[in-house]
């Protein structure tokens, strides 16, 4: 039997997203991404469709590496005006009951100790539907607007965030003890001081002493997701991931990819199944592939030369720019996503700019899948059974048009085959998304940090040897 096929939806709070220039389309309702209703109608149409999320991007700067200046990114509306992605958690869990919320935060640009409070808080709030994606952010723009003067190397970027989630795990996880809150009004008593440990962390670079602010929330760890493609990120991902995301147009660098995951993983005692691998794709279907490839072509006029190119030009730190539509990509070194530069190169395809602004003019880095039902089935079908993912993370080319047209065309052949779900598990988040308990398991590097006296006295032998 074929392997189940599971989807996020993926958003940003922001117009376009991934499509820049399709804002102008007179059935798009991006523009409204600044109104609450605009996210509570998506979650509620999402869940009809049974996702497990929906999955929220996010930057902390603006991309102006195209042409050396913000001009086309502010023309064109891509990622800029962009809000918090945090502050959109309670909403769509008022307004759903099942939908796992994904939320993009930087170990950049935010201190842990107050992260954690806030991770905590939208996981009390939402009773356990909150994901955390962690990212070590790519653009210069936002390290230079927060006092840093510039991006840290792409890999020492991932040696902060190594600290970082050990500095959330030690909070999250071991600062407050099972049963630590007592709430007896008989004896007065809300919480046991004995059961509530200070973390005494003194790392490279930080420094966090004391006691995490919030009661244990029902995840206590939210589910972890995050994106790096690098071969530092893979490390990354492959130790702390429970939801990992691919953008890449080929099969064979994501079977390349997903095996490489899965094998890091397991080299790290953990199940390499119970990491979850999504590639990044836009779908665009209807009822026949005639009716679908008009439908694209429809869209395709209202995409932005410019604005595709901005975007390619801040994933890959490449400046488009200089060249002219006819002119081939060449790998260079950067130090923004490396992985997106290195997807361009494989596979030998050599790619004009002209092409490479038409393919991410909708969708991003993804492959784009345009048919009827049974047509788009059968071709993830053949990614999922080819590369082993686990399922897709879709961008939209119009929203909500294109998760409208997912869950009315296609989720229904896919139930038809038997390889999509047709309801949710009770539970949080990662119960659902895992089938287990609501918190990280036991193979997770986390886990050792709920006994943090232990780890404490731990890290102190450790430190005297080394002054030895």
């Amino acid at each position: 039997m074929s392997k189940t096929i599971r989807f996020n939806a993926f958003e940003m709070n922001c117009v376009g997203h991934q499509s820049p220039g399709l804002w102008r389309h007179p059935r798009d309702r991006s523009w409204e991404y600044k109104d609450l209703d605009y996210w509570t109608d998506l979650a509620k149409l999402l869940e009809t469709g049974f996702f497990e999320s929906i999955f929220i991007a996010d930057v902390v700067g603006y991309y102006d590496v195209y042409k050396g200046n913000l001009d086309n990114a502010l023309l064109q509306g891509v990622q800029i005006p962009v809000n918090d992605p945090l502050q959109l958690a309670n909403p769509i869990a008022q307004a759903t009951k099942h939908l796992g919320i994904g939320i993009t935060a930087s170990t950049s640009f935010e201190h842990p100790y107050t992260f954690a409070r806030r991770l905590s808080t939208a996981d009390h709030h939402t009773k356990g539907r909150v994901g955390w994606n962690i990212v070590t952010s790519y653009l210069e723009s936002g390290a230079k607007n927060v006092g840093q003067g510039g991006l840290r190397s792409h890999d020492n970027r991932y040696d902060v965030a190594t600290e970082y989630v050990e500095v959330l795990y030690k909070l999250l996880e071991g600062s407050w003890e099972e049963g630590a809150v007592v709430r007896d009004k008989e004896r007065g008593i809300f919480a046991d001081p004995t059961k509530i440990h200070e973390i005494g962390h003194k790392g490279r670079y930080f420094e966090v002493p004391g006691y995490h602010l919030s009661e244990p929330s029902p995840q206590r760890t939210p589910v972890l997701f995050q994106a790096g493609a690098s071969g530092a990120g893979k490390q990354f991902a492959a130790g702390h991931a429970e939801c990992v995301f691919i953008s890449t147009p080929l099969k064979d660098a994501t079977r390349a990819y997903v095996s490489d995951i899965r094998q890091r993983a397991a080299a790290q005692g953990r199940d390499p199944k119970k990491v979850l691998i999504y590639a990044m794709a836009t779908i665009i279907v209807d009822e026949t592939d005639a009716k679908a490839r008009a439908k694209y072509e429809e869209y395709a006029r209202y995409a932005s030369y410019d604005g595709a190119l901005v975007l390619m030009s801040g994933w890959t730190g490449i400046d488009f720019g200089h060249y002219k539509p006819a002119d081939t990509v060449k790998k260079v070194k950067t130090n923004a996503i490396i992985s997106a530069v290195e997807h361009l190169a494989e596979g030998g395809k050599v790619w004009t700019i002209e092409e490479l602004a038409k393919w991410g003019g909708i969708g991003g880095l993804g492959p784009l899948f345009v048919g009827s039902a049974a047509t788009v089935a059968d071709l993830l079908q053949e990614w999922v059974e080819e590369t082993d993912i686990d399922g897709f993370n879709l961008a939209y080319a119009l929203a909500h048009e294109t998760f409208a047209d997912v869950i009315g065309y296609l989720v229904p052949e896919l139930q038809k085959r038997g390889v999509y779900a047709t309801g949710y598990r009770d539970g949080t988040l990662r119960e659902k998304l895992f089938g287990d308990g609501p918190y990280l398991p036991e193979s997770h590097p986390a886990h050792r940090f709920r006994d943090i006296e232990r780890v404490k006295r731990e890290e102190a032998d450790a430190a005297a040897g080394e002054a030895a």
